[in-house]
């Protein structure tokens, strides 16, 4: 799919994504990141330096928002900048005992927040929630588009 700026307004909603994680998932990416925080899979020390319990990594949780992004312009080449604050941790619960289900869920919805004609880019502002409280603010990515 190609999105064409012409098309856009302020506004228009991109879209929805909802993501499952567990914390399988967690121990995934710390594995490929390298980020080992014990905060990311060690519910006692996670409890111990004052969190709720696991938490997902920060960049987890950004990477996975922006993903609505990229499915929406059809190329992360496109995203120029993104960028977040983050305000919330993802709290992520054990559910090992129950297969496939996930530990925590993050939704995100994106609209087109500012759209710069001269420069054929588009401002993606992202909402992003778990649990009913907002995770990240000031999400946003700027996207080239034709």
């Amino acid at each position: 799919m190609t999105v064409e700026l012409a098309t856009l307004e302020v506004g228009l909603q991109i879209g929805t994504r909802t993501v499952g994680i567990t914390r399988q998932d967690l121990v995934r990416y710390a594995g490929a990141s390298g980020d080992l925080n014990p905060i990311h899979w060690n519910p006692s020390f996670a409890e111990g330096v004052g969190l709720p319990g696991v938490i997902a990594h920060g960049m987890f949780t950004m990477g996975a928002s922006v993903q609505l992004v990229t499915d929406w312009c059809g190329d992360p080449a496109a995203i120029l900048d993104y960028q977040t604050r983050f305000t919330k941790p993802v709290v992520v619960e054990d559910t090992t005992a129950q297969p496939g289900e996930p530990g925590a869920v993050v939704e995100v919805t994106g609209v087109v927040g500012a759209i710069d004609t001269e420069r054929s880019t588009a401002r993606i502002d992202l909402t992003v929630t778990s649990a009913g409280q907002k995770v990240l603010v000031k999400a946003q990515a700027v996207v080239k588009l034709a």
